[in-house]
């Protein structure tokens, strides 16, 4: 139960899991939502188990933010709505899969025979694979039973590549009998890939053993570029499992995530854009705006308040607020109660103050319930550099126009009192981060609108990553860019005609709106 690296030597454990029978993948069910090309995305496993059990036991919405995502899925409507930018995609629930999941008829596996087999070999390009792999790894025990024994390896078993450790009495299918050996002895007929000492020369006698027919592959190892055998480099790794026999893992077709090879001579500025770099320092707060001078800028004064709760302490708008003798510096009364310019929502005037005071507290106020903004909202985004320029390439569905390309580059750093653990260290992991927009109207005008939020520092923010699990590590914030270049394999590439449309309403969700441009 063993992973072998065959270009480096690197051995790392496997492990098996399996989801509970009674659970969605168990059942064959899967949970996917509409994207923006109009396919269907499934959720993560464990998203699944949670919507179905929300499903199973008749409850007409399920909140995601326990688990980390902004939003809300309503079984009624089957839809999920981003609480902050109030977007609703489609989702179904499919039980059309067997577990485990797949997709279509299920692929065969790459793997050794247990039989020696008749007739003679294949010759076609990938049983030579085959067969060179399976001769690459013979030669990997081999050389550890020379170091073992001084003599050469006994020959084959019938039973299959490898030399299966004996069953005992010469019965069928018995276990051998435990053996106990002192730290880091070699055990015989057995992979000891895993101990010291054992990796590299393992590595170096299967490279020795790659007979010829099949031409060298240059790959990047861990010394450099080398000519290695594709039998090695050309596979993820084996899998040293439980009976001695590997299994070959082969990779996944990868997303053209760049454009090609770009010189300084290419790259031009954007038309119609100022510059080609933004650079953001951290700002610190302005402590001379008072909390309730703030709000009491954006609220009408309610005499009769309507009879119903106020959403953010959840006690009667009548009453007082929930948050009486904790705020209030100027001696504001808990049962003042004020209404939005904008939006008209109502609430206690302590509790908006409240609510004030545990935001970034940047002199702008956004409403808890329709998340309409007053005044100029910032965020939490950490320093960094943000370049912008045009790239002699197109964009799948833009065949016609160059490309917007943007790097963002954030270092690590220590958080700061607006994130989530001041004085602790942030990691920024990926950048620096490439995006790319088309060189059209309506491009340009996108990337003009991105540069006023990375200004506002809404671009990124600090958090947990919803892809590694990473916590204190600098995030995405609520505002979608295209990641891939020349394809869309990982739905972060074009074509996708919907996406400038979908980014323009994210940025008007934090208050970045057309308004904002400078003429």
């Amino acid at each position: 139960m063993h992973q072998l690296r065959q270009d480096t030597g690197t051995v790392r454990p496997v492990r098996r899991n399996f989801y509970d029978p009674s659970s969605a993948p168990g059942k064959g069910i899967v949970w996917e939502w509409e994207n923006d090309s109009s396919s269907w995305t499934p959720y993560d496993m464990d998203i699944c188990i949670s919507i179905q059990n929300a499903y199973e036991k008749q409850h007409p919405w399920l909140d995601l933010s326990s688990l980390g995502f902004c939003y809300v899925i309503s079984f009624s409507s089957m839809a999920q709505t981003n609480r902050q930018t109030q977007r609703r995609r489609r989702l179904r629930r499919r039980m059309d899969l067997a577990y485990p999941l797949t997709a279509g008829a299920i692929p065969k596996s790459q793997s050794w025979p247990l039989g020696a087999g008749g007739g003679q070999p294949c010759s076609c390009q990938q049983c030579l694979l085959v067969t060179s792999t399976r001769a690459a790894s013979n030669a990997i025990l081999a050389s550890q039973r020379r170091k073992l024994h001084g003599a050469a390896p006994a020959a084959p078993r019938p039973g299959g590549a490898f030399g299966v450790p004996p069953t005992g009495k010469g019965e069928p299918g018995r276990a051998p009998a435990r053996s106990h050996s002192a730290p880091g002895a070699q055990l015989p007929g057995l992979n000891n890939l895993n101990r010291p000492g054992t990796q590299r020369a393992a590595v170096l006698g299967a490279r020795a053993a790659v007979p010829p027919g099949v031409p060298a592959l240059p790959v990047k190892n861990l010394n450099g570029t080398g000519p290695l055998h594709p039998a090695l480099a050309g596979m993820t790794g084996i899998l040293m499992c439980a009976a001695g026999l590997p299994v070959c893992l082969t990779r996944a077709p990868k997303p053209v995530l760049h454009p090609p090879p770009v010189t300084k001579s290419d790259i031009k500025p954007v038309p119609g854009v100022n510059g080609i770099c933004r650079k953001t320092k951290k700002k610190h707060l302005k402590k001379s705006k008072n909390p309730e001078d703030v709000v009491r800028r954006y609220i009408q004064k309610v005499k009769n308040p309507p009879d119903e709760d106020c959403t953010i302490c959840m006690e009667r708008l009548g009453a007082c607020s929930g948050y009486e003798g904790v705020l209030g510096r100027r001696g504001a009364k808990p049962e003042l109660v004020g209404k939005l310019g904008k939006c008209g929502h109502v609430y206690h005037l302590l509790c908006l103050v409240a609510m004030y005071n545990n935001g970034n507290r940047d002199g702008s106020l956004q409403c808890p319930t329709c998340k309409a903004i007053y005044g100029e909202k910032t965020g939490t985004q950490p320093p960094g550099k943000m370049e912008f320029h045009l790239i002699p390439h197109s964009l799948p569905g833009y065949g016609d126009s160059k490309t917007i390309r943007i790097v963002y580059d954030i270092p690590a750093g220590i958080q700061g009192p607006e994130h989530p653990n001041p004085g602790k260290k942030f990691t920024a992991r990926g950048f620096p981060r490439h995006c790319y927009l088309p060189d059209t109207e309506k491009g340009r005008k996108v990337l003009k609108l991105l540069i006023v939020a990375w200004e506002r520092r809404l671009v990124f923010t600090v958090g947990t990553s919803s892809t590694t699990g990473e916590s204190d590590t600098v995030v995405w914030n609520e505002i979608h860019h295209k990641t891939e270049f020349g394809s869309n394999l990982t739905g972060h590439g074009y074509p996708d005609p919907n996406y400038l449309d979908n980014v323009l309403a994210e940025l008007l969700a934090q208050g970045v709106s057309e308004a904002n441009l400078k003429d």
